[in-house]
Formats: structure tokens, C-alpha cells, sequence
């Protein structure tokens, strides 16, 4: 920073500190650092119980004064995980006897030896500080619960500056959303493409025999490595990780199941808006793919095919361009129809220009505080590499990729916004959904009317009267699972679905209404046949042999 608070270079240099078990042989000091670990209660019910609720919710938030004050004043029972969580959640230095109560079969020197702590010498109360950051983990994926340890390098909060360009992330919050939405169906390869810290590969190694995870940092995969073997992956279970960018280190393989969290952020990388960002900030390698506008994500889902097998699923959150004039979904259509695969997109979130820029300059840890001239560089950058592409803002979501069978061509083409809550873990509900598609594709209409379908257990029913009329104005029939969604049913869908238990057919269902109702048969099913088309496909209603 020079003396008027410009900033003349990035203030971000490439991460010092070793990758941790960067040492010949760690296999005797990770088993010490696990049975330490677990010991010490270092798991994230451990930590929220020696914090307290209140300091547990405040350091989710990134606020640190109430579980500095928690940690100070513990039982005896919680001294190691405290330790151990002022030490890399919080970044503060701890007596070097103290991590040797907290780790006592590893112990400092072991954790030094590792490239987990630098000691500032050997005497008890020596400081000890963190290099990287090492956090519990816990999550409920379609498989059920996981609990791991994940290493990654220390984030703004324990450092109180910008990051490095060769930065690892931990498992933030577009990684849990991508394990969670994963179907999770047992399969026999897996590629997680971009692992970074390994979180990915994880949660794929326990439903698939094998797993190869790429990146193009070559820092991520270290840190990738060690929490594999950290977190030893189930045996029998094969987990290789290779270097390269995008699918080129995968060429010509097959697998069952992609999934991605790759470098989707819209960075400016052309013209005086790219050399301005460069400048200010510098290229982080675990969000900036390197491409113009949102091309990396585009091509990611134009090429992933060449790596499915049949049947073969891709799972990926991305970033897309609303340009003036196109309709999202439009453009992001023709991706899929490019792809040539079945394809399902959930666009979660949107972003004006000025909101997006504020987000990713803020999320490298750039502030208006700290560094005015970079924040207002890079933020002016942005917004003028927006407007060269006459952008009106930027979509967030889910992508879900398939490839039919050999010979087969693409059913599935759907793309939809859904910005409200959702019921995690949602993989479950994709990979049902993709079941019910299927399932509809094989009926015609005829075929369907003679299926025997079930209310799913999650399906209810709101009425809304206006004041002193009997009959309801507004049914609404909603799904407590999955995307929670809300159908408004008109008085025959509402009857259908009220009687849908499994032991009428859907024709005979519909002509008992018709009588009911006084309405035709043959108009009641054009009515009806449709609107349960959309109810099985999205969970509301389920095949009677399946339920």
C-alpha cells in the first residue's frame, strides 16, 4: 500500500508454508494426529459444545469476540478441543504445552513435523501458531452423515488479510451444497473434477470403488492428499489424483458420476478490465478458470459428455451471463442442446453486476478498509467487463447432466428458478426425479391412466378461505422434501391427489371425479393427465410399486 492508499501491486503472494505431510514418511504422524484429534473430542458437536450456542452461531458468522470469551473460561473436559480451536479456527497462538496436552501422541513437534504449527521454540510456554487451517467437518449427504477433518490454508480470519492467489479452500458453503445435492447411488467410478482440498473425493469414496480426483493446482492436490489420509477412505475403495486442467487429464476415460465445483467466478480476463483486476488483485487459481465471461462453465457442460458413460450423471454448480435482450434460460439452454445430453438446471440465486463484484472482491479478502485503491480498481474493472457484454446480472445454480443410453437421444430439458429454501440433502430428490423422468418417458397417456400412483409422505394440503365462504378460493398442494415445492391445484387436481392411495387406476380415478364433479371424462383428463405428469416428476406422486 503506498502512503496516498493506492495499491501499486497485488498485496497477495503465493502461499509460503508447505502443503502439510509435505515430509517423506507422515504415515505414523497422521495416525497420531487422528487418534489425537479424536480423542480431544475435535469434532464439530465438540466445538459447538465447548463454545456455547451464541459463540457458535457468531463464528459462523465470522465474528470472533464471543468465542475468544467462550474459550477463555472452559471446563477442564473441553481444555484440548479449546486448544485446538483457538489455535486453528481462530489463529491465535497457544503455549506449546498446552498442543501437547491437546495432541499428546503427536504433540508439537509431530504437528510441526507434519506442517500443521511453527513453535517459536521448545520450552513450555513457547508460542505455537497455525499454518494451515484444520477443521472438523460434518455434513448429511444422500449417503447419510459424514464427519471428517479438513485441511486447507488459513482463511481471512485467522490471518486479517487478503489471501494468497494460490489460496486452497477449505469446504465452504458451494462445496456442502454440491455434496448435498450429489446422488449418491453406488457406482464404480467417480470423478471429481477440481477437488481442491479433497472434500469431493470424500464424499465419493464412499459410494464408489473408484475415484479420481483432478486439479490444476498442484498445492490443492497436496492438501487433497493429506486429508485422504486423514480421513482414510473406506477399504477397497481406489482414490488417484492427478494434475491438469479441466477433463484433459481424464481423456478418452469413462465414468458414472462427474461431479464439480470448478473456477466458475466471472472474472475480467481481456482488455483494460482484465490487466486492471490482474493488477489489483492477481488470479486466484481455486475460482478463476482463466476464461472470458461465463465460457468456462459453458464448455464444461458442452464437453463433460465425452467422459460419461451411458447412463452416466454430472453434477456442477456454475455462474451464467444474463445479457440484455437473451433470456437465461434461453442461452443456457443451448448448452444443453449442444451437450447432447439430458440436462436439468436450477438457477438458485441472482446477482445485479455491482453485487457480484462487491461479492468476489470481498470473498479474496479485499476491503474498502483495508486496501481502497485495489477495492475500487478491481470493482470499477468488473463492472466495465460486464457492460462490454452488455450483462444485466448473473445467475447461481445447479446443474444436472446425463447421458443417455447408447443410441438413446436426450428426454430431460429443464431449466427453472427456484431462489426459496430447500430440504437438504436434496440428492435423493434429484436422483428420484430422474427416476420419475424415465418412468413418464415409457408412458403414453393410455399407459399412464392405467398406473396406480401414492401420495408421497412429505405432501400436504393448504386451504385458503375468504372470510365467511365455505368453499376454499386457493388450494395449494406442497411437498415438505426435495425443493418444497407448491403447486396451486385446481378442485379436480385437489380431489386426485386427495384420493390417490394405490388402489384406483388414474383413468379410474378420473371418470369417478367426472361423474362427481359433473364434468366431462374425456375434458377432466385433458385437465387432469398433465398436472399428474408434473406431480410425478417432481415427487408429489409416486408409483404404488415403487412407494
Amino acid at each position: 500500500m503506498t502512503t496516498d492508499g493506492t495499491t501499486s501491486a497485488p498485496a497477495s503472494t503465493p502461499a509460503s508454508t508447505p502443503v502439510p505431510g509435505a515430509t517423506a514418511e507422515v504415515a505414523p504422524l497422521v495416525d497420531a494426529l487422528r487418534s489425537g484429534l479424536t480423542a480431544a473430542g475435535y469434532t464439530v458437536d465438540g466445538v459447538g459444545e465447548a463454545l456455547g450456542d451464541v459463540a457458535s452461531a457468531a463464528l459462523h458468522r465470522e465474528q470472533t469476540v464471543p468465542a475468544r470469551r467462550a474459550l477463555a473460561d472452559v471446563a477442564p473436559v473441553h481444555e484440548p478441543r479449546a486448544a485446538l480451536a483457538r489455535l486453528f479456527l481462530l489463529g491465535d497462538e497457544v503455549p506449546r504445552a498446552g498442543l501437547d496436552r491437546a495432541l499428546p501422541g503427536l504433540g508439537t513437534a509431530g504437528a510441526a513435523r507434519l506442517g500443521l504449527v511453527a513453535a517459536a521454540g521448545e520450552a513450555d510456554d513457547d508460542a505455537v501458531r497455525a499454518v494451515v487451517d484444520l477443521r472438523p467437518y460434518a455434513a448429511v449427504d444422500a449417503g447419510g452423515e459424514a464427519s471428517w477433518w479438513l485441511a486447507s490454508d488459513l482463511a481471512e480470519l485467522a490471518t486479517g488479510g487478503r489471501l494468497a492467489t494460490d489460496h486452497v479452500l477449505g469446504a465452504g458453503g458451494a462445496s456442502t451444497t454440491l455434496a448435498q445435492v450429489t446422488v449418491r447411488t453406488p457406482v464404480g467410478r467417480v470423478l471429481d473434477l477440481g477437488t481442491g482440498c479433497g472434500i469431493q473425493a470424500l464424499h465419493a469414496a464412499r459410494h464408489a470403488r473408484h475415484v479420481v480426483a483432478t486439479d490444476l493446482s498442484r498445492r490443492a492436490l497436496g492438501f487433497a492428499r493429506f486429508n485422504l489420509a486423514l480421513n482414510t477412505p473406506p477399504d477397497g475403495v481406489d482414490v488417484a489424483l492427478r494434475h491438469g486442467s479441466m477433463l484433459e487429464p481424464v481423456a478418452g476415460e469413462r465414468f458414472d458420476l462427474v461431479v464439480s465445483n470448478p473456477p466458475f467466478v466471472i472474472t475480467p480476463h481481456s482488455g483494460a478490465a482484465g490487466a486492471a483486476v490482474a493488477d489489483a488483485l492477481g488470479d486466484y487459481e481455486y475460482r478463476d478458470g482463466g476464461r472470458s465471461g461465463d465460457d468456462l462453465v459453458r464448455d464444461l457442460v458442452r464437453d463433460v459428455g465425452g467422459v460419461l458413460a451411458p447412463g452416466g450423471v454430472a453434477q456442477l454448480l456454475g455462474n451464467w451471463e444474463h445479457r440484455r435482450g437473451e433470456p437465461w434460460d434461453e442461452r443456457v439452454g443451448a448448452w444443453l442442446d449442444a451437450a447432447g445430453l439430458d440436462g436439468w438446471v436450477i438457477q438458485r440465486e441472482v446477482l445485479d453486476p455491482a453485487e457480484y463484484a462487491e461479492t468476489w472482491i470481498r470473498d479474496g479478502g479485499t476491503t474498502a478498509e483495508r486496501e481502497p485503491g485495489a477495492w475500487a480498481a478491481a470493482y470499477g474493472a468488473w463492472l466495465d467487463d460486464f457492460a462490454s457484454r452488455d450483462v444485466e446480472a448473473v445467475g447461481f445454480g445447479i446443474v444436472t447432466l446425463r447421458r443417455p443410453s447408447d443410441g438413446a437421444r436426450p428426454t430431460l430439458r429443464r431449466l427453472e428458478e427456484h431462489t426459496g429454501s430447500v430440504h437438504q440433502p436434496l440428492g435423493a430428490h434429484v436422483a428420484a426425479s430422474l427416476a420419475a423422468h424415465d418412468w413418464l418417458e415409457a408412458r403414453d397417456d393410455a399407459a399412464l391412466a392405467d398406473a396406480h400412483l401414492v401420495v408421497a409422505d412429505d405432501v400436504t394440503e393448504e386451504r385458503f378461505h375468504t372470510p365467511g365462504q365455505a368453499d376454499p378460493n386457493v388450494v395449494v398442494v406442497r411437498q415438505g422434501d426435495g425443493l418444497g415445492r407448491g403447486v396451486h391445484a385446481s378442485t379436480g387436481l385437489a380431489a386426485f391427489v386427495g384420493v390417490c392411495d394405490g388402489e384406483l387406476a388414474v383413468g379410474q380415478i378420473v371418470g369417478a371425479l367426472g361423474a362427481l364433479l359433473d364434468v366431462p371424462a374425456d375434458d377432466l383428463r385433458a385437465e387432469l393427465l398433465p398436472a399428474v405428469r408434473g406431480l410425478v416428476r417432481d415427487g408429489f406422486l409416486r408409483p404404488a410399486t415403487a412407494a
